[in-house]
């Protein structure tokens, strides 16, 4: 069994509650606009770090992570893209790159809004973190936990942290 702590839209600022939470994780996947200093903060944590860069992420994080992420966990394919939509609003080519990939797991960030939705047309949990930092126009800060066994995507729980 894999736990993981999975975050976005940090832009440069990472709250230290946020590791706080994942203290239990196996992995932090972070999909994207890391912003200066946070994988690095990230990384002192020992654990091993997924993530795609973001528009905002400069080019030392983008020489560093790519733009599209795939990869198994445990028995489940999963597939990470900063700007990536959500079912039936998929970004372009976006649902075209799950197929191929035969993704049960899409994970994206970019819109600052906490979205877990399943897309029965193609066997697919989308998960969108919704933001932890501090910049943007969202009204709470969140995170989510979730563990991977075998090929059972479970325990998931949203984290609401502190007002903006």
């Amino acid at each position: 069994m894999m736990r993981i702590g999975l975050l976005s839209d940090t832009h440069g600022w990472l709250d230290e509650a946020v590791l706080r939470h994942f203290e239990n994780c196996d992995e932090l996947w972070h999909a994207g606009d890391f912003g200066p200093g946070v994988v690095e903060q990230l990384e002192a944590t020992g654990k091993p770090l997924r993530g795609v860069y973001g528009n905002i992420d400069g080019p030392d994080i983008r020489l560093k992570f790519p733009r599209t992420l795939s990869w198994n966990c445990e028995g489940v394919r999963v597939h990470m893209i900063h700007i990536g939509g959500y079912p039936n609003r998929y970004a372009p080519g976006v649902r075209n790159e799950l197929e191929k990939e035969k993704a049960r797991l899409f994970i994206s960030g970019h819109s600052h809004i906490l979205k877990i939705i399943y897309d029965p047309k193609i066997n697919c949990l989308h998960m969108n973190p919704g933001a932890c930092g501090r910049q943007g126009w969202h009204k709470v800060r969140t995170i989510v936990r979730f563990a991977i066994d075998g090929d059972d995507i479970k325990d998931c729980e949203v984290i609401e942290l502190h007002p903006r």
